[in-house]
């Protein structure tokens, strides 16, 4: 996985629950890194599993509630780190659908070793999309929190709508609606 999601992760932890909990965290993880992340780095997936996990214990919130929390601080991020990649598109419904073929093809070319999961478009209108997620990760809720921002980020309202086509959530299906 690479670093820049875990840089973002810790980022995050930080702004929301403050230095201590970060520092609680990597502590109470026998992380391979040491907890010490580079943006540029791949790191083991393993070692968001045990953040993720010891910020459930020292939170209380769920991680599927965690992970839309981090999907939806992550995007601003990205945007950050990678301006051009959003600034060509003019509404979300468009960028969302460009997943596969734009965005994708650009991370691959920054990072060729980055698994990425795969969104396959189903359908999709001028104010709605509805597309298949996939990945071995089962990370739906970081791209559920994703999706959400990039609306706020368009200056649209959303609904969205999600249906796990398995228990481990590698599958799932987005119903997307702009509102207005």
């Amino acid at each position: 996985m690479k670093g820049i999601v875990f840089t973002e992760f810790l980022e995050m932890v930080e702004a929301t629950y403050g230095l201590e909990v970060v520092d609680t965290i990597i502590e109470n993880c026998d992380l391979p890194s040491g907890g010490a992340y580079t943006s540029v780095g791949t790191y083991s997936f393993n070692e968001m599993v045990s953040l993720l996990s010891e910020l459930n214990r020292a939170t209380g919130i769920s991680q599927e509630n965690l992970l839309y929390s981090f999907g939806y601080y992550l995007f601003d991020g990205l945007v950050t780190a990678h301006p051009d990649v959003v600034s060509s598109y003019k509404s979300p419904i468009g960028l969302l659908n460009c997943i596969e073929d734009h965005i994708h093809v650009h991370v691959k070319k920054l990072y060729p070793d980055a698994e990425l999961p795969q969104f396959k478009i189903l359908a999709k209108t001028e104010n709605s999309l509805e597309m298949i997620y996939s990945s071995s990760r089962g990370l739906y809720a970081l791209a559920h929190g994703l999706i959400v921002k990039t609306f706020e980020y368009f200056e649209k309202m959303v609904k969205v709508e999600y249906k796990l086509l398995n228990e481990s959530g590698t599958e799932v299906r987005f119903e997307i609606t702009q509102n207005g």
